[in-house]
């Protein structure tokens, strides 16, 4: 079996084959459904009402969607210019830091000043974080994989050391997590009443502005010729090593926000378990939205749908929620498969 490059991608195939990959994710699903002794048309309803049957869902469900929006952009512009950064994870807990830092009296500044340089700040702090990486890479060939993977783990001791010594708040009762951010740094609610806050907005902002970027700009351009020849692109004149810099300062960034609406605009400090993932889950986000920053917005709410439908599935149904992360797993896998079938035929011989 060899793969070989399509010459035009086809239309019909470029619906088909996404539409086949949940499908076929919703049929795996449903099997691990009834080995857990249930109805699968019983389970994917209680998920979907779980997700948006009611107000309070449906906007937990946007809430719960932020940091997958900044993290799932993060990783599709990197990956569009095929630099692989599996570190959104280390960059949202460093833009979580810089929030804390700024965020708890360090500033006195009125909220329309303090907020946008604690953003800012943020996202200078995440960029630096994704440069080294970056650097190894062009200059000596370093695998970023490995680097912004190692990355995570070295963020998350440094994040805890910091929440057991400098950052640990004296009130907290002896638990590891850092004082509360003041509320000039602390972003509105959109709806009074509910979780959801202003950091789902600058989300869908960012979104759209890389997508302006991506679809309108030279430096867009550079960034998908880069990513589909790199070769190529230097021969044509482009500095592919200054638009990999370029675009590992604007992913990591963005990741960085993840960190700074989650404790801006959602837990109000700092503890080891502020992401459950959520730069792993941007991976998933991204792929699902073929690397679109417009596609991100909507895969990013179908996933957050999944994981908070989920929980309330489990709750009535008795049906594990882990099923969740399997069905997630099994959507990234199939539209995986999807895209390459898009772009590539299979041949036997």
């Amino acid at each position: 079996m060899r793969l070989e490059p399509k010459d035009t991608k086809s239309l019909a195939a470029s619906i088909l084959y996404p539409v086949g990959a949940i499908l076929a994710t919703l049929i795996f699903s449903s099997i691990l459904v009834l080995m857990a002794g249930a109805s699968p048309f019983s389970v994917f309803y209680l998920v979907a009402k779980g997700a948006a049957g009611s107000q309070f869902a449906f906007f937990e469900t946007l809430t719960r969607a932020t940091p997958l929006i900044f993290t799932g952009l993060a990783v599709a512009v990197a990956f569009r210019a095929k630099l692989w950064n599996i570190g959104a994870e280390a960059q949202l807990y460093i833009g979580a830091v810089v929030t804390i830092l700024m965020g708890t009296g360090a500033l006195p500044l009125p909220s329309y000043l303090l907020i946008p340089a604690i953003m800012a700040a943020s996202m200078l702090a995440g960029a630096v974080m994704l440069l080294g990486p970056a650097f190894l890479k062009i200059r000596f060939g370093v695998d970023e994989v490995v680097t912004t993977l190692l990355l995570n783990f070295v963020i998350l001791l440094f994040v805890s050391m910091l929440l057991e010594g400098p950052l640990k708040d004296p009130m907290g009762l002896g638990w590891p997590q850092s004082e509360a951010v003041d509320d000039a740094a602390t972003l509105s609610r959109v709806v009074k009443g509910k979780r959801l806050h202003y950091g789902f907005v600058i989300a869908v902002g960012a979104a759209i502005f890389l997508w302006v970027i991506m679809k309108k700009t030279t430096l867009g351009f550079e960034m998908r010729a880069v990513g589909h020849n790199p070769n190529a692109s230097g021969f044509a004149g482009i500095s592919v090593n200054g638009v990999l810099m370029k675009t590992a300062l604007l992913s990591g960034g963005i990741a960085a926000l993840a960190g700074f609406s989650e404790v801006a605009g959602l837990k109000g400090s700092l503890s080891l378990d502020l992401s459950p993932g959520y730069g792993y889950t941007g991976i998933v986000v991204a792929m699902l939205a073929m690397l679109n920053p417009l596609g991100v917005i909507l895969s990013a709410i179908f996933v957050s749908g999944i994981f908070v439908g989920a929980d309330a599935m489990s709750r009535t149904a008795g049906v594990p929620s882990y099923i969740a992360d399997v069905m997630v797993a099994t959507a990234l896998l199939t539209m995986v498969t999807a895209i390459m079938l898009t772009r590539f035929r299979i041949r036997w011989r």
